[in-house]
């Protein structure tokens, strides 16, 4: 977005003028930061955005948390100062921002859209603005699609918000994480059975891989080695097969992730895939496993409700309130249950668990605020939080605090949001390579036959 719009001088030649972006009400609440986002460029929000905001600015949630940042930030840009003309500058080596009164259709479009709604308000003004500036580039940035599509029919440019959008390559190479090698048998056979079970990573490849990188290992009898790159070691070491609270893993995808999610150095695993893969399933099993080591286990996943409607409109009292949101983590915390007799010192042990709140299950808007010390956090659907939720969530870790996001990058419930733009994606690309970080794409679907048959033809 650092681009400039070529127009002609006064002298015939060519000079470069920022260009100008009119912002949807949706880019503020992805992120409150937009205006800052555009470089040198301008920014202009329609007043038709601030009306909209002002219906988010009471909530407890991320949108309205985003709403009143943005509010409090042009509110210090603008102390004391009138818009004029041009806007007040943002910052340095910023552009200057403008908050633009509504602007009616040009007398050729009055009839083009019936409804009187605020998409359209903002549209008009992108096109008066556009009009008013012939030469300047000016675009409507929104990531609604709808909005973008009646734009360009309109013959008005749009965009989508692109500073935290991840390139398509990038979510190719996410599904293609495990890399498949053929080394020589005696690598193999010092791999699998020698003192460390574990080799130099030059005889595994041809330049030192990445923190964490996951190798699939042919053993030359048709059978496949685990192996992951140990960065603090130098070497590549075998992953075995473990079990956590009875739950084994089914594929080699399973083995790596629960690898992940039970080693103590990794404290920032990713598990994607899609339903049925084990994901949940296999956090919970491997956080239970470990819960002497922690002082509580968090399993949080966000509360999408259309519109703007918190949990609190729901009927009932708060159990009854969370019950839609976390009964599927309950079912796999019965799933894990299931696998100890019912009077079993085991079971017993894990209902104790839940009745203490030494495991907590609750929706993610419960958990804002919290300081999370010593904490094993399990966040399920994160493919429907935004970059900054991530954000937000991870910064509050303390000291032994370890997370997990799992989430299907393709099945996003949010609007606004997608395969690219999702805080799960973001996660993976902004983190790669670090060493306290792992990453994990199950492919293959373990909840049924039915299941893994449907999942591929359906």
């Amino acid at each position: 977005m650092a681009q400039y719009a070529n127009v002609p001088s006064a002298k015939g030649g060519k000079t470069k003028k920022p260009k100008i972006f009119v912002l949807d009400t949706n880019i503020i609440l992805h992120d409150c930061k937009a205006i800052r986002k555009f470089q040198d460029n301008d920014v202009v929000i329609p007043i038709a955005v601030l009306e909209e905001l002002d219906k988010f600015k009471k909530g407890t949630d991320a949108l309205s948390y985003n709403a009143r940042g943005f509010m409090r930030d042009i509110n210090k840009l603008t102390d004391g100062r009138m818009f004029g003309r041009y806007g007040v500058p943002i910052g340095k080596g910023l552009g200057n921002f403008k908050i633009e009164p509504n602007h009616p259709f040009p007398d050729d479009m009055k009839d083009l859209f019936k409804d009187d709604i605020q998409d359209h308000r903002i549209l008009a003004t992108a096109i008066w603005v556009r009009d008013n500036n012939p030469d300047r580039f000016v675009a409507l940035v929104t990531k609604d699609i709808n909005l973008r599509m009646k734009a360009k029919a309109a013959g008005m440019e749009a965009q989508d918000y692109l500073t935290d959008r991840v390139g398509e390559d990038r979510i190719e190479e996410t599904r293609k994480e495990v890399t498949d090698v053929t080394p020589a048998p005696d690598v193999v056979q010092e791999l699998a059975y020698g003192a460390e079970t574990a080799v130099g990573w030059d005889r595994i490849a041809k330049k030192e891989p990445a923190a964490n990188s996951l190798f699939r290992i042919d053993r030359g009898d048709g059978e496949m080695l685990a192996a992951r790159y140990d960065a603090g070691r130098g070497k590549v070491v075998l992953v075995r097969t473990r079990q956590a609270c009875g739950i084994k893993p089914r594929n080699i995808e399973q083995r790596f992730a629960m690898d992940a999610c039970l080693n103590p150095d990794v404290k920032l695993v990713s598990l994607t895939g899609g339903a049925g893969t084990g994901k949940t399933l296999i956090a919970l099993a491997c956080a239970l496993e470990q819960e002497r080591g922690y002082d509580q286990i968090i399993l949080s996943r966000p509360t999408v409700i259309l519109g703007n409607q918190d949990i609190g409109f729901l009927p009932g009292d708060q159990k009854s309130k969370m019950s839609p949101f976390v009964q599927p983590l309950m079912d796999n915390f019965n799933v894990i249950k299931q696998q100890f007799r019912p009077s079993s010192k085991e079971a017993n042990h894990l209902e104790g668990l839940l009745k203490e709140e030494k495991l907590l299950i609750s929706p993610l808007a419960f958990i804002r605020g919290r300081s999370l010390g010593n904490v094993f956090f399990i966040i399920d659907e994160a493919q429907n939080l935004t970059p900054h939720e991530v954000k937000t969530i991870i910064t509050r870790a303390g000291e032994g605090t370890k997370i997990v996001f799992t989430g299907d990058i393709f099945q996003i419930d949010q609007p606004y949001l997608d395969q690219w733009s999702n805080g799960l994606t973001h996660l993976g690309e902004k983190m790669a390579g670090q060493k306290l970080f792992e990453h994990v794409f199950l492919r293959k679907g373990e909840r049924s036959e039915l299941s893994e048959i449907a999942s591929k033809l359906l």
